[in-house]
């Protein structure tokens, strides 16, 4: 099995294609392997259920062109940064070994996704410990076992998707090309974003939902001069080689 160039983990089946499906289009067209890792499985949604929403997962990943894509069982709206979640996750990493880890950035209005971001930093860390699963401390834990037949793993670059926080973004990633399977990928959410009385107070309709995308798409764009793009934010420094190659204009 080929490691992946890229893993975007969000809590919920649908916030990839909201967040960074656009980014995954890009990296997919540039020949990158990619993959999705959701959390939860979306049992306690409006509409629909556990099992609409994995049929639906498929179809956005078959959109998204994403090699490799799966669900943990950790509750819907309770995901808990627990030590034995942190190992299910540390073994995702260490199966699919990918270059660079999408999180959901650290802020945010749902705990789950905040929560997110932080189990799996902290599950990146783990994943890197040589001595994860063979102490008295994990011997007991399902995963652990598990862990101990696979090579230590942490990715080289963690960056943070932060379209659901109002934060400026360190970079954004120019998606115009797949602005349009974007939002397909989203839509094949059909149980959840389809016109329909149900929850119909709380969902946008279908044609809203294209708006808002391409509204913010289009806000994170013109701050780098493109027409639709991704935010995100990195904790670290970046490092440029060469000034007069920043892609960037200033005025």
């Amino acid at each position: 099995m080929n490691d992946l160039d890229i893993l975007a983990l969000a809590a919920h089946r649908d916030d990839i294609e909201q967040t960074c499906g656009g980014t995954l289009l890009k990296a997919a067209a540039m020949g990158q392997r990619t993959g999705i890792l959701d959390l939860s499985q979306g049992e306690m949604g409006t509409r629909g259920d556990a099992t609409s929403r994995a049929r639906e997962a498929e179809a956005a990943a078959k959109i998204l062109r994403v090699q490799w894509r799966q669900a943990l069982d950790l509750p819907d709206g309770r995901i808990e940064n627990t030590f034995a979640n942190k190992l299910k996750v540390a073994r995702v990493l260490r199966e699919q070994r990918p270059r660079v880890l999408i999180l959901p950035y650290w802020q945010g209005r749902h705990p789950d996704h905040y929560t997110a971001s932080i189990l799996g930093y902290e599950a990146t860390f783990l994943a890197g410990l040589t001595k994860l699963g063979s102490t008295p401390a994990t011997v007991d834990i399902p995963a652990a076992e598990e862990l101990l037949s696979l090579k230590p793993h942490r990715p080289f670059k963690i960056v943070y998707a932060s379209l659901y926080y109002d934060v400026r973004p360190t970079f954004v990633v120019d998606i115009t090309p797949h602005f349009d399977d974007k939002v397909r990928s989203l839509l094949a959410y059909d149980s959840q974003y389809s016109d329909q009385s149900a929850g119909s107070g709380l969902f946008p309709s279908h044609l809203e939902i294209r708006q808002r995308l391409e509204t913010m798409a289009r806000f994170y764009g013109l701050l780098a001069g493109v027409d639709y793009a991704e935010p995100f934010v990195q904790k670290e420094v970046g490092l440029v080689e060469d000034l007069t190659l920043i892609p960037v204009k200033s005025m």
